[in-house]
């Protein structure tokens, strides 16, 4: 129970450290990646793995709508 409560306010102080900015994707890939991580008994490395996956694809996804956009147009 201990690990538990530990493991909730490392996470939840992670987040409220984090900008807004900076958790796109994050939070979405915690929460699947520490269910995840909870089934095979590591559930904040699973949280944190999936963090760091879900920033990557958001950052990949952003690259990739930016690449499509000619310089000097605004993004709408």
């Amino acid at each position: 129970m201990k690990r538990i409560v530990l493991g909730a306010a490392m996470v939840l102080s992670a987040l409220s450290l984090s900008s807004a900015a900076e958790a796109k994707g994050c939070i979405k890939g915690a929460v699947v990646g520490g269910v995840a991580g909870h089934m095979a008994g590591h559930g904040v490395a699973g949280a944190a793995a999936g963090c760091a996956i879900g920033r990557h694809r958001a950052n990949k996804a952003d690259r990739r709508n930016n690449a499509g956009q000619q310089p000097g147009q605004t993004a709408q």
